[in-house]
């Protein structure tokens, strides 16, 4: 075989990865480090921005939708320097200093950026705010936001009665309520309890199951008064509250290290170490999967890194067998189903993975995209009305696919490839850099070692 298994081309606005995969096969060894956890980086620069003092944050994520954060909260007049992975300061303006911003706040295609920004802007009174993101972003829906925002008192106005970005909001001194929220969402509790820093009382938040948890314990390392009642998945918050600036670490972000974990397991001989990995209890559930798949994964020189769970990921081959996926464990693992569809796709029988419906309104609809482009490869995959049905053991070989520009697809879609026979063409493949600039960067790394 002649040329690089691993290589990028570019042409106008889109990049374009091929792997092929050599006829011999290939092993994956090394350690890698992947970037900073996209939850806990967001939330670090929004209530940076919002407290008094300075934060300084190491390891942040330099993804698209983290520059999104930090580009709509320097508009709304806080001071964010240039962002880079060792020292990013912020000097905020304080709970309730947000300035009004000439001109409109684009999320990009974040959708946390969009809906935890709701909860704050919609909470200062008196000053009027217009925010939108990307085609992909405005096709989104905001209602689950917006109308528990209302019921607190909000005024918000868009496209669809408030269902779709762009969105206007004219601030207004909110009352705190008790929220039993229809689905188990971080973005939907964040949301609420940016909210309530600036009510006077308390706002609570009551999930069907347990949703990641970052916000909760960054704003008490803030200083605020948050209370956790994990027996009814409830969460209080009790304002108005005073934030003070602190030291975040961002550990390694699960979401990341999920496509290594899932590499490692499927292609022969391979072993892989994937350090400083934050291994939250409420993100984990992609490990419990893959270690009830079968995949050989252990936990190494555990650590609590800035009151987060660290530790270094290492994964060896074996071979995978089927599972179903879902209940309560979906919350806490619905980012990582793309690839752990790669997984099953892998593993001997047939893994049913349910109650996933959310998957359709992300970046794309997930559910579909998996299924189509995986069957382009050779897989058996079905789709169920909220999931995918995926019958294991099917010989891939290279196809020409797409990412339908979605991050997840794109990194998910290239580990197939990893194990299927001849080339893959994957176009889109820029997506990836929303959450993973560096991704082909570290999948050239492991290849070739």
């Amino acid at each position: 075989m002649s040329g690089p298994i691993v290589s990028l081309q570019t042409t106008e606005n889109h990049q374009h990865l091929t792997i092929r995969r050599p006829t011999q096969g290939m092993t994956l060894r090394g350690r890698i480090q992947v970037p900073g956890d996209k939850s806990i980086s967001h939330r670090a620069l929004m209530l940076g921005a919002l407290a008094t003092g300075e934060t300084q944050i190491q390891g942040l994520l330099l993804g698209e939708d983290p520059r999104s954060t930090a580009n709509c909260f320097r508009a709304l007049g806080a001071e964010i320097s240039e962002l880079n992975t060792q020292s990013v300061i912020v000097r905020g303006i304080g709970l309730g200093q947000l300035q009004e911003p000439v001109d409109v706040l684009n999320a990009g295609n974040s959708g946390t950026t969009l809906r935890l920004m709701l909860g704050i802007l919609a909470s200062h009174n008196g000053r009027f705010f217009t925010v939108t993101g990307d085609s992909s972003l405005r096709s989104r829906p905001m209602s689950r936001v917006v109308k528990p925002l209302e019921q607190m008192g909000a005024l918000i106005w868009g496209r669809q009665g408030g269902a779709l970005a762009p969105l206007a909001v004219q601030g207004q001194q909110l009352q705190p309520m008790h929220y039993p929220s229809p689905i188990a969402s971080a973005q939907v509790k964040s949301c609420i309890l940016l909210a309530g820093l600036m009510t006077d009382g308390q706002t609570t938040v009551t999930e069907p199951a347990l949703s990641r948890d970052h916000s909760e314990r960054m704003l008490r390392a803030f200083g605020a008064d948050v209370r956790v009642d994990p027996e009814t998945c409830s969460v209080t918050v009790t304002g108005p509250a005073q934030l003070q600036g602190q030291t975040v670490i961002v550990p390694g972000d699960i979401s990341s290290a999920a496509f290594w974990l899932v590499a490692g397991a499927i292609v022969p001989g391979s072993d892989l170490v994937v350090e400083n990995v934050g291994v939250n209890p409420t993100r984990t559930g992609v490990l419990e999967v893959l270690e009830q798949m079968g995949a050989d994964i252990t936990q190494e020189n555990p650590r609590i890194v800035a009151g987060e769970p660290v530790a270094d990921l290492r994964v060896r081959h074996r071979s995978l067998q089927s599972c179903t996926i879902a209940g309560d464990i979906i919350p806490r693992l619905i980012d990582e189903i793309p690839i752990l569809a790669v997984a099953a796709a892998f593993a001997q029988g047939t893994t049913v993975i349910r109650d996933a419906a959310e998957l359709r309104v992300k970046e794309s609809d997930r559910i579909a995209v998996m299924c189509t482009q995986l069957n382009r490869m050779g897989a058996q995959v079905s789709e169920l009305a909220d999931g995918l049905e995926i019958v294991g053991g099917a010989t891939l070989k290279g196809a020409e696919v797409d990412s339908h520009a979605d991050h997840r697809i794109t990194m998910s879609l290239a580990i197939a490839a990893l194990n299927a026979s001849g080339t893959t063409l994957i176009h889109g493949a820029e997506a990836a850099a929303i959450s993973y600039p560096g991704f082909v960067t570290t999948l050239q790394q492991v290849t070739e070692s």
